[in-house]
């Protein structure tokens, strides 16, 4: 196994370990010690990937953040058109098969995860991928349709772990609620609503 690849693993140990603490008992009341004595290496072992607790979360939310950016940049690339759009949910749903640790850590430290830099990095990219889903005069319905399917993929991974059932199938079907909220916020035959519709409507 080669130096790079060692490093590789070691940080990917730590970034494990470190979640399972957080999630644990919590962010502020784990500390660099403790992490280091559940991977069983020294401090200054743990020091020469990650000085402080917020560079370990750091580097989770830039693992999680590489494979979305990559996403948001292909969606803006592409028409506005449905098919965008649905195809969109399912990358996002791709891309948090990995996320749950992470996701779960931000919920049960929701003050933390606000007090910490990646807090506005994160809502920045949620943002991004609203504004890809919905169109730019949206109905509120519409849009209110659009942040809600975003959202209840994230609620999914830890709401449906109380639904018993296979875990892909779980995945599936909030994919599939997603998608159908993205689809009646983009129905193909809307036409943009005008300022002036109520006033031309007919009596």
């Amino acid at each position: 196994m080669s130096t790079q690849a060692r490093k590789g693993n070691t940080r990917q140990r730590i970034q494990d370990v470190a979640l399972e603490l957080f999630s644990e008992q919590g962010y502020d009341k784990t500390s660099l010690r403790e992490i280091a004595e559940r991977l069983e290496v020294t401090k200054a072992a743990l020091y020469y990937h990650f000085k402080t607790k917020e560079d370990i979360v750091i580097s989770l939310f830039q693992d999680l953040s590489r494979p979305i950016d990559e996403l948001i940049a292909w969606a803006e690339e592409q028409p506005r058109t449905l098919k965008t759009k649905t195809e969109l949910i399912r990358r996002y749903s791709e891309s948090l098969r990995s996320a749950e640790p992470l996701f779960r850590f931000m919920q049960e430290n929701q003050a933390e995860v606000r007090n910490l830099s990646i807090g506005e990095t994160f809502k920045s990219r949620m943002l991004a991928l609203f504004g890809l889903l919905k169109e730019p005069d949206a109905e509120l319905t519409d849009q209110v349709r659009c942040i809600t399917a975003l959202f209840s993929m994230h609620a999914g991974m830890f709401v449906m772990q109380g639904v018993s059932g296979d875990p892909e199938e779980k995945r599936k079907a909030v994919l599939e609620v997603a998608t159908e909220l993205v689809t009646a916020a983009n129905p193909p035959n809307r036409r943009p609503a005008r300022p002036d519709s109520a006033q031309t409507a007919s009596p």
